[in-house]
């Protein structure tokens, strides 16, 4: 038995949402595609194994649908609505990604289904909710990245805007519904009632910004964009350098937290020549404060970086890195997808999962778990299903399961939030780890987060900072990522300290960590260790290559995940280096599958009482969000590469130049209808019979003057005039919004997407709301992230119990700093 195995999942979405699916199925849960005849749209994308573009061969499906059984219902009939709604009385969840409205007028939407299933949770993935301005906008996957703010500030600096090659938009609503869908089962185990998630990819996406969608109400400038690196006001940080063989990552930021880093890589650069001893000796630990000031010139900035970069070229990826693990750098390769399918890292982890394929005749290597959990393995074993293999064999399983009926009164009885009751303790820090810890807070847990003044987290160092003064209590993205948690000071190099914490670990349901591996160990807080006072807790420890292995101990942050875990090599322009993706990438995935994971173990341990251990790698949990590339790799023997814009389903697909400054649009057409609408909308019907665009074939042959024509159009009219025009015609478009135009949307005004809230040093400010809203148990944002030990009181008199002369001699210890 697995940690899902109860439940049931009806799955009705097709790619934008088929990762939800496979995330409740990994995690155990019996998922059930239903196709229309012929199969999900999701077959008609590639790549395809053996390059043979079948239904059966599709890569892109093959990647989100592992170990689940297809049915085939035909909804245009009444037979197959007859068929799902059977279905939909016999299962736990049902997840869609129609329009918005659609399945309402085929009588298959959440009113009806659940009138017949009132315990049933209907999960619904589509680009900007089910309500809302702009709920009815044609949008692809495109369009939705520029409509969250992610897709402006990626790429270079004098090109359009440039997405990640395997399309990211829809895996982030998608992979939010899954720990959405489990939030709404805790509170159905509780209360017997099920509900509706809304999802929006829009709102979802919106995290891999980094919080700087705020930068404008917190008084900062907006983020511009910067190829492999980030602008920091005038100051423009590389973060990807040339390699002998490709390239690499290179931390290189300042301050007390990284600084040492960056102090050690110019000594190992001038023991090797690259470096003189000034360069070497510079006060890297207060860089940044020295070019603010003036102190330092920005041109010496760049005369070090141009440094870093002669390094790095005079090395190969694999010399660099080794280096940094024997030395203790930031450096971590570009990695190809060949590169991840060759690691030893992951191969000591035994991360990989052979699959069967009879069909083929051959076995296929797929991502393995996106977790390690000690007493519920993930196992996944059984190839994506055949179009309708299973019809026969689910009708009958299921056919005779007649639904749950909630007590008489249930419904009259008013619905707490949806983990109420639940005690977290946090030792998560920088930003993967709290902004997945974030969502038990949001729906309504206990949560007390840990911290010590002795050891700033990182992220109070970080922008936006409130009216761009910088202060540990001032910084946007560590308030957006720590809204609604308590706050303890615990200084763990204390053995007070370590005593108050394993105090708080015997309270919890609950313990989240995010440090290096090891330091848990270290402290006395490690699980064998916690499970000692607490037999049934749940612990996590979440770091960029998990605990085991040879580069366990590789100090990291997101923007190296994000590289090692091959985004870097598919996002950019194939004439230039990589260009993004944007900042931490990884940090905008793993807190996903935290949420997930946690979840999910909290539920199996309601039914059988039994805690366990997670081990969550950003990295392997971010490699679902590349599946089609690496399936194409070991299928094919193809690695990914960077292709701008193009697509390789649909053209136009781009990225076009707009009234304004730095102003762009983007613009998708998924059907000849919807090619066919745009030429007439924008009074260009002479393209319908130029023999360079009046195939789809013909467009991808001549996808250059495709784009040049298309941004002939656009680029003597505004994003609005484009908009109305297309979203007119049924064309998906959406300007590239930048982070002040994500602000002012009113789609994400709409669904509350900023909830302001008031904090006791920089007043009351907007934070980023949780990007799912569940009909019966909301997510509240009841406050503010804390100050430093702003609920220390609270925390050890009401939740330890401790007297007020047991917390005088623990500040006298000095464990409270």
């Amino acid at each position: 038995m697995s940690m899902l195995s109860p439940y049931r999942v009806l799955d009705l979405s097709d790619e934008r949402g088929q990762l939800c699916g496979q995330i409740l199925g990994d995690l155990g849960a019996d998922v059930v595609v239903v196709e229309p005849p012929g199969g999900s749209r999701s077959r008609s994308f590639g790549p395809y194994a053996m390059d043979d573009p079948t239904p059966e061969r599709s890569l892109n499906f093959w990647a989100m649908n592992r170990d689940k059984r297809s049915v085939v219902a035909d909804l245009e009939t009444e037979a197959g609505r007859a068929q799902l709604r059977a279905l939909a009385a016999a299962t736990d969840f049902v997840i869609e990604s129609y329009e918005p409205g659609v399945l309402d007028g085929l009588g298959l939407g959440w009113a009806a289904l659940s009138a017949a299933n009132p315990r049933l949770i209907m999960v619904s993935i589509s680009a900007f909710g089910q309500s809302g301005p702009k709920a009815g906008w044609a949008a692809s996957d495109i369009t939705v990245l520029a409509a969250s703010g992610t897709l402006h500030i990626t790429g270079d600096d004098d090109r359009p805007p440039v997405r990640v090659t395997v399309p990211q938009a829809f895996l982030h609503g998608a992979a939010e519904g899954a720990s959405a869908a489990l939030i709404a089962l805790a509170a159905r185990e509780r209360d017997g009632l099920g509900q509706h998630v809304d999802v929006s990819a829009q709102s979802a996406a919106t995290m891999a910004t980094q919080s700087m969608v705020l930068n404008h109400a917190w008084g900062e400038a907006a983020l511009e964009r910067l190829s492999g690196g980030i602008k920091l006001g005038p100051l423009q940080i590389r973060l990807v350098h040339p390699a002998r063989d490709g390239f690499v990552s290179v931390s290189f930021f300042f301050g007390s937290a990284i600084g040492p880093f960056t102090r050690r890589l110019f000594e190992v650069m001038h023991e090797r020549g690259f470096a003189d001893e000034a360069t070497r000796d510079k006060d890297w630990l207060g860089y940044g404060l020295l070019l603010a000031s003036g102190e330092e010139p920005i041109s010496e900035l760049f005369r070090v970086q141009d440094l870093i970069s002669e390094f790095t070229k005079a090395h190969t990826k694999r010399e660099l890195f080794d280096l940094a693990l024997e030395r203790g750098l930031l450096i971590v390769p570009v990695a190809t997808t060949a590169d991840l399918l060759a690691s030893e890292q992951l191969a000591s982890r035994d991360y990989w999962t052979e699959v069967e394929h009879p069909e083929l005749g051959r076995t296929v290597t797929y991502p393995g778990p996106f977790a390690k959990f000690s007493a519920q393995p993930l196992k996944y074993g059984r190839r994506p299903p055949l179009v309708g293999e299973h019809t026969a064999e689910v009708a009958s399983e299921w056919g005779g399961t007649a639904p749950v009926t909630p007590a008489a009164n249930v419904a009259e009885t008013p619905r707490l939030p949806a983990l109420h009751g639940l005690k977290v303790l946090d030792f998560m820090w920088v930003m993967a780890g709290p902004a997945g810890s974030r969502t038990l807070a949001d729906y309504g847990a206990t949560h007390v987060r840990v911290e010590s003044t002795t050891r700033v987290d990182t992220a109070r160092t970080l922008q936006p900072f409130k009216d761009k003064e910088a202060g540990p209590e001032r910084s946007g993205l560590f308030g957006s990522l720590n809204a609604g948690k308590l706050g303890l000071t615990l200084n763990l190099s204390t053995e007070e300290g370590r005593a108050t914490a394993l105090k708080l670990a015997a309270w919890a349901d609950v313990v989240l960590e995010s440090y290096s591996p090891k330091a848990m160990k270290a402290w006395g807080l490690d699980y064998d260790s916690i499970r000692k006072v607490n037999p049934g807790v749940i612990m996590l420890s979440s770091c960029l290559n998990g605990q085991s292995g040879p580069h366990a101990g590789l100090a990291g942050f997101g923007t190296m995940g994000a590289q090692l875990a091959g985004f870097g090599e598919i996002a950019g322009w194939p004439d230039r280096p990589p260009a993004g993706p944007f900042g931490a990438y990884t940090d905008y995935i793993a807190p996903k599958y935290t949420a997930a994971a946690v979840l999910a173990a909290l539920d199996h341990r309601r039914r059988t009482g039994e805690g366990q251990y997670i081990d969550l790698s950003q990295s392997e949990a971010s490699f679902h969000f590349i599946g089609p590339a690496i399936l194409d790799n070991v299928v094919n023997g193809r690695i990914a590469r960077r292709a701008g814009n193009a697509s390789l389903e649909f053209a136009p697909h781009g990225v076009y130049p707009c009234v304004g400054d730095d102003a762009w649009v983007a613009v998708a057409a998924e059907t000849e209808g919807q090619w066919e609408a745009l030429c007439r909308a924008t009074g260009n019907t002479g393209w319908l019979t130029d023999e360079r665009f009046a195939t789809l074939g013909a467009r991808h042959a001549h996808n250059d003057a495709l784009d040049e024509a298309i941004g002939g159009w656009t680029v003597s009219r505004t994003a609005d005039e484009i908009e109305t025009t297309l979203q007119a015609a049924g064309v998906p478009v959406h300007r590239a919004s930048t982070t002040v135009d994500v602000l002012a949307d009113p789609q994400l005004a709409h669904r509350g997407h900023f909830v302001m809230v008031d904090h006791p040093v920089v007043g009351t400010v907007p934070v980023e709301n949780a990007r799912s809203i569940l009909s019966a148990t909301p997510a509240a944002i009841t406050r503010a992230a804390p100050t430093y030990g702003q609920d220390n009181e609270y925390i050890l008199r009401e939740l330890l119990g401790l007297s007020g002369e047991e917390i005088v001699d623990l500040v006298a210890a000095g464990a409270l700093d």
